[in-house]
């Protein structure tokens, strides 16, 4: 063990030693090309290229429900030229497979939130005429078993957010899984299923055209994306923390200099007009936080949502 800890103590005093950066990054994203992960590391990389003088090249690993990309950020070496930009279902897989090719808390230096995306419990009219929440609860309780919704698979964050609103509501309601996120929206708008959670962006469109309702928006306070809609704590939903929220990571051992320097980046890079701008039309509030503060969310949320997915017997697909 004194072996390991002189070897890395001189290894980041290696890199210290170095300008950093002095060759380009990449940014691992364990999601495909066009997802709200690769979304946020292509704005954020291209402005930390702009910064720092360097390529920051965007690489997607998806696959294995994430497991690809992470483990490959887990497993590179700490010297911040291989960074990780990831989502929130990264505190969920833990829980929904048994062996994971690296611990979610202990393999990762966290470095900042890059931004969060909130969800909209929606109802198509056609099928559930409801429009506040008091008359879907109604309309759930009085119909236990009858109401279904739809989610892209199960295991999904739209499948865990819906089961713990029904949770925290002692509702009884049906769960309908698909095999993608484009075949669960058709039958959502069809009317095959009556209502679901899904990112404000997606729902605001269609409830403009009158497809959906929106019944509230995710978070204690109104979102960004759509003031004039009511919140989920404003309602009373308190303790339904389902959000999406996109951090930047590196592998266990990042040397605390360059998380400084890299959380210093991210947030004068998220404070900027146009970062912001950019991300708000992509649904995302930019959103950077200490490094301490996100890892404290991650631990928390591993746990959460172990003990949430035991508790109500949830697999994946």
């Amino acid at each position: 063990m004194r072996l390991w800890v002189l070897a890395l103590a001189l290894f980041s005093a290696a890199c210290l030693a170095q300008p950093y950066p002095s060759r380009p990054i990449t940014l691992l994203v364990p999601a495909t090309p066009g997802s709200g992960p690769d979304v946020v590391a292509r704005t954020f990389g291209q402005k930390l290229s702009q910064r720092i003088g360097q390529p920051v090249v965007v690489d997607n690993k998806p696959g294995a429900s994430g497991n690809i990309g992470a483990a490959l950020a887990a497993k590179a070496p700490p010297d911040g030229y291989t960074l990780m930009v990831t989502i929130n279902n990264f505190v969920i897989t833990p829980a929904l497979y048994k062996d994971m090719p690296y611990d979610p808390v202990e393999d990762f230096r966290t470095i900042s939130r890059l931004a969060v995306g909130n969800l909209a419990l929606v109802v198509n009219p056609r099928v559930l005429p409801v429009r506040t929440l008091d008359e879907l609860t109604a309309q759930a309780r009085a119909n236990p078993g009858k109401l279904n919704y739809g989610s892209p698979g199960n295991g999904s964050p739209i499948h865990l957010a819906v089961e713990l609103l029904k949770q925290k509501q002692g509702l009884d309601i049906v769960h309908v899984p698909y095999k993608s996120m484009g075949g669960f929206m058709n039958d959502l708008l069809g009317g095959q299923v009556q209502l679901s959670i899904i990112p404000v962006h997606t729902a605001l469109p269609h409830a403009k055209a009158g497809r959906l309702n929106v019944i509230a928006v995710s978070g204690d306070n109104r979102s960004a994306l759509a003031p004039d809609l009511p919140s989920f704590g404003e309602l009373g939903l308190k303790d339904v923390d389902i959000e999406l929220y996109y951090w930047i990571a590196g592998p266990a051992g990042l040397p605390r200099a360059l998380v400084d320097q890299l959380n210093q980046q991210a947030v004068y890079i998220l404070a900027m007009p146009d970062v912001r701008e950019g991300l708000l039309k992509q649904g995302l509030i930019p959103s950077s936080s200490t490094p301490e503060e996100i890892a404290a969310t991650v631990k928390k949320d591993v746990q959460r949502w172990k003990k949430f997915v035991a508790e109500a017997n949830i697999t994946a697909d």
